[in-house]
């Protein structure tokens, strides 16, 4: 299996490149609780154009898991590694929640590293000390993670697409109840302690901001903040949950493609 020595960890990888080696990057970026997983419904229709790059952020997936406190300055670092370690100096971006909160300090702090950077279902600012703190404390409990699925996955989806998905669901529900405890707390942590709504205002990369109508965790009205921020920055809203790029995931990819191909 691919890993990269990335930071004092191992993180895992992947690489889809039917497009061939001539073909520019694209690096896709999970949500917490998700891992590279989480990007099936888009692979194969964006490798054909792109040769992608997905990995397991720190503490989840196949990647280490080290003990905690994390930050955001080792979300992005991690990503800037990764692309050293493969040769990569410039990419197209597309991360998910906290995916997406390092993609915002990534194409404001490494501009020249990143083409053109799709936000999606994040915000500047995600939560508040309140929420972060007690789900961090209850996923390093002995059953936490199973109990922490139960409670987050209904603000992932609305309720009709689970009623409607029960098996898939079911595949998403194992990836995240088997995400290390340690790794999820400390990831907590790290969007409980990043603030990036000033770095976001600096951004001078091409930026299309996605958000869902129904999302509970990274609303629309923080998705519309967001690209407030950004000059020039397009805005798209499905309707849609917080995983937007798998309940709407046919016109979620129409649009990735669509922005990327500009």
């Amino acid at each position: 299996m691919p890993f990269a020595a990335v930071n004092g960890i191992q993180l895992f990888y992947r690489v889809d490149a039917a497009a061939g080696s001539d073909a520019p990057w694209l690096v896709l970026s999970n949500s917490l609780g998700a891992d590279v997983s989480m990007w099936t419904p888009q692979v194969e229709t964006l490798a054909a154009k792109y040769r992608v790059l997905r990995y397991d952020t720190r503490g989840h997936g196949r990647s280490d898991a080290p003990k905690g406190p994390y930050t955001l300055d080792q979300l992005v670092g991690d990503v800037i590694g990764l692309l050293d370690t493969l040769g990569i100096k410039r990419a197209h971006y597309c991360g998910l929640s906290m995916g997406g909160l390092t993609g915002i300090a990534l194409a404001a702090r490494h501009p020249e590293r990143f083409e053109r950077v799709v936000l999606s279902n994040t915000a500047a600012l995600i939560g508040s000390d309140a929420i972060w703190t007690p789900r961090a404390a209850k996923a390093r409990e002995e059953g936490g993670m199973p109990a922490l699925a139960d409670a987050v996955l209904p603000r992932w989806f609305t309720a009709g697409f689970m009623a409607a998905q029960p098996l898939l669901l079911s595949g998403i529900r194992d990836v995240f109840r088997h995400t290390p405890g340690e790794g999820y707390a400390s990831n907590c942590e790290a969007i409980r302690d990043a603030d990036a709504r000033e770095e976001a205002k600096t951004i001078k990369a091409p930026v299309l901001v996605i958000s869902g109508t129904h999302d509970l965790s990274t609303t629309a009205a923080q998705g519309r903040e967001l690209a407030g921020y950004i000059a020039g920055s397009r805005y798209v809203e499905l309707d849609a949950a917080h995983l937007s790029n798998i309940e709407q995931a046919d016109v979620y990819t129409k649009t990735l493609l669509g922005f990327l191909g500009a």
